[in-house]
């Protein structure tokens, strides 16, 4: 069957699985615009949108600001159906340089310049980007549910987080959405996942694709399968994340059309039950 479904992020807002990240429309580090002539990345954001994608995850430390006004730039106003989420709670000081802030004042305003810089009144899907060791857990979350009481976030999701952390915020608020690293290779969150499975929650896995490591030369599995399919390796990476679990909801970033069009053609690929064995052996 197609690997290709829908998901409803905290129950309400349909989207199909594979999205598009934006942290490949900046430069390195995610630091700085990638292109110097900006309208490249406001052509790939429509092309997504065109090609049937509903979810487009952002963040506010991507360049930073960067990301979010390429968004807004390329996508407001919103067309029906599409589902923006981003992220506060670091701050980015210069490439591959931040910091965790995450006091609820904090939270506040970076959730207000978000919402200026998107053109919105409501974010669809707000995540904390990291949770504040220096701030409880309580007083973090606290303040995205005033936020969501006042009508400024519709769904709080995190990043980066453990089994135990979701099951103690998940006393505090509801929380649509996990984000951590989970790749064909990369298999450290099955617990977590797990978790997300019984209760519904959405999990965005960062680095679907490995940072890279899941295109080319992927090993012989790998490369096998996507022989067989007339696919790439990694189109095979990523119908191996949407046949893995229906929570999962794959955003690939990229900086160009054809790399875009190649990650779309993944949600057409149905593996079989052998390819899957084939690829869970050698992962």
């Amino acid at each position: 069957m197609d690997g290709e479904t829908t998901f409803r992020l905290g129950g309400d807002l349909p989207v199909r699985r594979l999205g598009r990240g934006t942290g490949g429309l900046v430069g390195p580090g995610y630091w700085g615009p990638r292109h110097e002539d900006q309208d490249r990345p406001v052509a790939l954001l429509r092309r997504a949108v065109e090609r049937g994608v509903t979810l487009i995850d952002t963040a506010d430390n991507y360049g930073p600001d960067v990301a979010e006004e390429l968004v807004a730039r390329a996508l407001h106003p919103y067309p029906e159906g599409l589902v923006i989420a981003t992220k506060g709670g670091v701050v980015r000081t210069g490439p591959d340089v931040w910091h965790i802030a995450g006091r609820p004042e904090q939270l506040r305003a970076m959730c207000e310049a978000s919402l200026r810089r998107l053109r919105v009144e409501t974010i669809d899907l707000y995540q904390l980007h990291r949770l504040d060791p220096e701030v409880p857990m309580a007083e973090q979350l606290g303040a995205l549910t005033e936020l969501q009481q006042a009508g400024k976030i519709r769904h709080i999701g995190l990043d980066s987080i453990g089994v135990e952390e979701l099951r103690r915020a998940q006393e505090i608020a509801p929380i649509a959405s996990v984000q951590n690293r989970y790749n064909l290779l990369d298999r450290g969150a099955e617990e977590l996942l797990a978790l997300c499975e019984k209760r519904g929650t959405a999990f965005l896995p960062w680095f679907p694709l490995g940072n890279g490591a899941l295109t080319g030369d992927a090993g012989e599995a790998l490369v096998a399968v996507a022989a067989r399919h007339g696919a790439t390796t990694g189109q095979i990476a990523l119908a191996w994340l949407l046949h893995r679990s229906p929570v999962l909801l794959p955003t690939p970033g990229t900086g160009t059309p054809a790399h875009l069009d190649e990650n779309l053609g993944a949600a057409h690929i149905a593996l079989t039950e052998a390819d899957l064995a084939r690829l869970d052996a050698a992962a």
